[in-house]
């Protein structure tokens, strides 16, 4: 089993962009991604019976944009000089707060 900071290390020996816009660089990738994952959704609503199951292939192409996804954002945290680990936990917590407050739904980013 991998643990998210070993994908992040591991991930990290495979970067290869300009390290002088190196954040930069990863945040438009991550978008980019994103906006990948986000077209092979619509490309199911569009093409396929999106009441039905989806099939082997569109869930292989979607998983495969999300591993993108997250190659991107282990490079921004990396750049960050955060881990992923640390990101994640900021995340529960900041869920978990938002739900125990009962702002979970809603907008903005100071719930």
């Amino acid at each position: 089993m991998i643990t998210i900071n070993d994908y992040q290390r591991q991930a990290s020996t495979t970067a290869k962009y300009p390290l002088d816009k190196g954040l930069e660089y990863c945040v438009l990738g991550l978008v980019s991604e994103a906006g990948e994952v986000a077209g092979k959704l619509k490309k199911y609503i569009r093409d396929d019976d999106s009441s039905m199951p989806m099939s082997d292939k569109r869930h292989d192409e979607l998983v495969s944009e999300l591993g993108d996804v997250l190659w991107y954002l282990a490079m921004v945290a990396t750049e960050l000089n955060v881990s992923l680990h640390e990101v994640a936990r900021n995340n529960i917590s900041k869920l978990k707060d938002r739900q125990q407050r009962d702002v979970i739904s809603g907008d903005g980013d100071n719930r």
